[in-house]
C-alpha cells in the first residue's frame, strides 16, 4: 500500500495535526505500508524529496502572493496552489498500485477531486476541527444564525465563517471515506454536513507509551523546576487561545489561592502572552508561564503536577487530556465536545460549559471548587489518576490506534 499523509505548514502542524501526523507514522512503523509526507506550504525554495528511514518526505514550497482582498479571491488563491500541487504529484508519483491519499486540512477540496481523476486512488480526510469550530468555540447557534443571513447582512468576519463552512462541506462530500476522531465529531458530520453515515469512520486518536521510560523521581524533579514538595502544582499545556479557556482558569486560580495559599498554576504552552499576563497581575507571583516545551520537557510537568486542568470551550478530541491520562495525573475538564468522551467521570471531575446566543463561558467558581476539592482529598485524586492511566490504555494507546487505523485502511481499499 502507498500512503500519501497531508500535513502543512501552519500552527496545527505543529499541536494537534502534527501530533496526528507523528502518531500514524509511528503506529504504521512496522507493517508494509509505503509512507510519503506531502509537506503543503513549505518553506524550502523549491520542491525537493527526502528519505528519513522508511519515510519519504515531499515538501512542495508555499507561492507568496499578494494578500488577498476578499474571501473568494483567499479560496481561488488556495485552488491556485493546490492545482500545482496535483501537477507535481502527477509527475513523480511512480508506483500507484494501492495509493491512498489521506488529508487532514479541509481546504483541500480542489487537490481531493483532480486526484481522483489522475489516479485509481482513495482519498480520505481526517476531521480534527473546522473554522467555524474554533473561530465560534463550537457555539452551533451562531453558525446557524450567520447561515440565514443574506449575504449584505454578514459581516466580514460572518462572511469568512460562511464561505469557508460552505467550503469544507465540498470537500467532505467529495472524500471517498472521512475519519471522525470523536462520537461528537461523528455528530457534526452527520447533523450539521448532511454527510452519508456510511462515510464517516469513528477511530479515536492514539498516543505512543512512554510513561515507563520517561518516570523519574519525583523529587529530583521538582528540586529541578525550582517546585517545592509541599507546594500544590496545578497545569494548564496548550495554546494560549481565547478556545482553550485560560481566562476562566485564571479567575478560577484566584478563588483558588484565597482557600488554598500554597498552590502554584503553571501555564505550558506559548500564543498570546500580553492578554493573560494583564488578567493575573494580582497573582503574578503564583502563575508561572513557560512557553512552548518540547515534549520531553512538558512530560517531566505532569510528572510533578497534582492536578491537571484542560478548561477548553470547545475540543474536538483532546491530546492533552490523553497524555495527562497517560502519565496517571487526575484531570478536571470541560464537559464539551470530544473532550467530554475522552475524559470519564473515573478519571476526572467535569464541569459544563454555559452557551449563551453571543458567548460561551464556564463557571468559574464550579471549577474552582473542583480544584480546592482534588486538593483537599489526594486518595481521591490518586484513584482518578490510576483509572486515567487504565483508560488511556484500553482507549487511546498507540496499539489501539495501530489496528484501528489498518483495520480501516483495508477496508478502503476492499481488502
Amino acid at each position: 500500500m502507498n500512503l500519501y499523509l497531508f500535513n502543512d505548514n501552519d500552527n496545527a502542524s505543529i499541536f494537534g495535526i502534527g501530533t496526528y501526523i507523528k502518531e500514524l507514522i509511528h503506529a504504521l512503523e512496522d507493517t508494509t505500508i509505503t509512507i510519503h509526507i506531502v509537506h503543503l506550504n513549505s518553506v524550502r525554495p523549491k520542491f525537493e524529496i527526502e528519505k528519513t528511514g522508511k519515510v519519504e518526505n515531499w515538501y512542495i514550497p508555499e507561492v507568496r502572493y499578494d494578500p488577498p482582498h476578499s474571501m473568494m479571491h483567499s479560496i481561488q488563491l488556495i485552488e491556485e496552489y493546490n492545482r500545482n500541487v496535483i501537477y507535481l504529484l502527477r509527475i513523480h508519483i511512480k508506483n500507484t498500485k494501492d495509493l491512498i491519499f489521506h488529508f487532514n486540512y479541509a481546504l483541500s477540496y480542489t487537490i481531493a477531486k483532480e486526484l481522483k481523476l489522475v489516479f485509481d486512488c482513495k482519498t480520505v480526510f481526517s476531521l480534527h476541527y473546522t473554522k467555524w469550530h474554533l473561530e465560534l468555540h463550537g457555539n452551533l447557534d451562531k453558525l446557524h444564525k450567520i447561515k440565514t443571513k443574506t449575504e449584505k447582512q454578514r459581516s466580514s468576519f460572518e462572511q469568512i465563517i460562511f464561505f469557508t463552512n460552505e467550503y469544507e462541506s465540498a470537500f467532505f462530500q467529495e472524500v471517498d471515506r472521512v475519519i471522525a476522531i470523536s462520537q461528537h465529531m461523528q455528530f457534526i458530520l452527520n447533523s450539521e454536513y448532511q454527510l452519508d453515515t456510511k462515510k464517516i469512520s469513528l477511530i479515536a486518536n492514539g498516543l505512543e507509551d512512554i510513561y515507563a521510560e520517561s518516570q523519574t523521581n519525583r523529587e529530583i524533579l521538582r528540586r529541578k523546576w525550582r517546585i517545592s514538595e509541599k507546594e500544590f502544582l496545578i497545569l494548564f499545556a496548550g495554546r494560549l487561545e481565547s478556545v482553550k479557556g485560560l481566562s476562566f482558569l485564571l479567575e478560577a486560580f484566584r478563588k483558588v489561592l484565597e482557600k488554598e495559599s500554597d498552590c502554584r498554576l503553571i501555564i505550558a504552552g506559548n500564543g498570546k502572552y500580553d492578554l493573560y499576563l494583564k488578567e493575573n497581575i494580582d497573582i503574578c507571583t503564583k502563575v508561572t508561564f513557560t512557553g512552548f516545551l518540547k515534549k520531553n520537557k512538558l512530560y517531566e510537568l505532569y510528572q510533578i503536577a497534582d492536578i491537571g486542568v484542560v478548561p477548553s470551550l470547545y475540543e474536538p478530541f483532546g491530546y492533552v487530556a490523553v497524555e495527562m491520562m497517560m502519565h496517571g495525573l487526575p484531570i478536571i475538564a470541560t464537559a464539551t465536545s470530544g473532550l467530554n468522551e475522552v475524559v470519564d467521570e473515573a478519571s476526572g471531575l467535569k464541569l459544563p460549559v454555559n452557551e449563551y446566543p453571543d458567548r460561551v463561558e464556564i463557571d468559574t467558581d464550579l471549577l474552582a471548587d473542583k480544584i480546592v476539592y482534588l486538593l483537599r482529598h489526594p486518595q481521591k485524586a490518586k484513584q482518578m489518576g490510576q483509572n486515567a492511566r487504565q483508560r488511556y490504555l484500553i482507549h487511546y494507546s498507540s496499539d489501539v490506534f495501530r489496528e484501528n487505523m489498518l483495520s480501516f485502511y483495508k477496508i478502503l481499499l476492499n481488502k
